[in-house]
């Protein structure tokens, strides 16, 4: 509750920041949003998507073809000032990049109105004699939120509808440097501590079950890259994941957590027959997830981030979902593993993802780091 209360008062002083100073927030002449307030209202555009479910479609102009002929500027101002008076009043106009991209977000729109949209801009720039045959070199593309998800396919991010996290990451380009410099040297720290496991483990598997040492998975990471998740095998060779597939859908769809014994909730399968015996000690003290060293090392995790979904899950995923796979490299631990008993349904550990991106720190990193033996001691439950 707090921390809704919190999220409403932030956006409220946007608001209210925004009704007050909209005047200096738009270039006098043209009456378009610069490129920084643009950007955050793309931003508050896909929040509000994400929540209500109510889609927009962003309209990008590129200028590129123009710039640099005779009477380009001229162009330039001439179909800003038309597409601002073309479109709609509750749409937002300005700045995706500053005298080259020009952006409008058709709010309520959904990405069937796209052909109608093209038409009525197209007609409308024809129209006006100062831009003539020029309307031919410019580069109009159409960016709809939510985007189609899901189907087993990669993520289809479109990273036009993403401008805050470019600035993000330039913002906290130092902390984002040291956090990999802590990764590099958290990595190697945990494979040195951890050599006894490394040596002996892969022999106690050989010679309890058939089949290879690591377990590789493809899992989706930052930005929807996959890559190739290890973990010492703690499952029979030649199991399939149709079994955890259908748990994991339904974990998602029905947002709950299935209880054990007393009460407490589980978000893994139990009793899992594809488990071998020495797969269920592995598995119960997280020493299973000892080779996720060489991802953190190889840079497609971190120490700390939200843990990589399959593949499979992102089928189920709402458009609020996808906040956990695009913002944050995903980690080993994070803060929904430290903090796993409070945890109600699938839901509330995407969310304690998501506080994790919003309240990211180094300082956060390590508390979660330190808090995380204690998590696997009291064998908290990731899945």
């Amino acid at each position: 509750m707090k921390r809704l209360l919190n999220s409403t008062r932030r956006y409220l002083r946007r608001s209210i920041f925004h009704f007050r100073c909209s005047d200096f927030l738009k270039e006098k002449e043209s009456g378009l949003y610069v490129e920084d307030y643009f950007h955050e209202v793309v931003y508050l555009e896909r929040r509000r998507a994400e929540r209500t479910g109510r889609a927009f479609v962003m309209m990008l102009v590129d200028f590129e073809g123009l710039l640099g002929g005779e009477g380009s500027e001229e162009t330039v101002r001439s179909v800003s000032e038309r597409l601002a008076a073309t479109t709609r009043e509750v749409d937002i106009k300005g700045w995706y990049r500053h005298n080259h991209v020009l952006g409008v977000v058709f709010t309520d729109t959904s990405s069937g109105a796209i052909g109608s949209i093209r038409e009525k801009v197209m007609a409308s720039l024809a129209e006006d004699e100062s831009i003539g045959g020029r309307a031919g070199h410019l580069k109009i593309t159409f960016h709809p939120f939510p985007e189609e998800t899901g189907g087993g396919k990669a993520l289809p991010v479109d990273f036009k509808l993403y401008p805050d996290l470019q600035r993000k990451k330039e913002i906290r380009k130092i902390s984002l440097a040291a956090k990999r410099v802590m990764d590099l040297a958290g990595s190697i720290f945990g494979l040195l501590l951890f050599s006894p496991f490394f040596l002996a483990l892969p022999v106690i598997i050989k010679l309890t079950s058939r089949g290879p040492v690591f377990f590789r998975q493809e899992r989706v990471g930052e930005f929807g890259k996959r890559f190739t998740f290890l973990k010492f095998r703690s499952m029979y060779e030649g199991v399939d994941d149709k079994t955890h597939s259908e748990y994991v859908k339904r974990l998602i769809r029905e947002d709950r957590a299935y209880s054990e014994g007393a009460g407490r909730a589980v978000y893994k399968i139990q009793d899992d027959p594809r488990v071998t015996p020495i797969g269920k000690f592995l598995r119960k003290t997280s020493l299973d997830e000892l080779p996720q060293f060489l991802n953190v090392l190889g840079g497609d995790m971190s120490l700390v981030g939200p843990r990589p979904p399959i593949p499979y899950e992102l089928e189920s995923y709402g458009a609020w979902h996808w906040r956990r796979v695009i913002e944050a490299k995903p980690g080993i631990t994070g803060l929904w593993q430290v903090m796993g008993r409070s945890m109600k349904s699938y839901n509330d550990m995407v969310r304690l993802d998501l506080r994790y991106i919003e309240e990211w720190s180094l300082w956060l990193d390590i508390k979660i780091i330190l808090l995380t033996p204690f998590s696997m001691v009291s064998s908290k439950g990731a899945y």
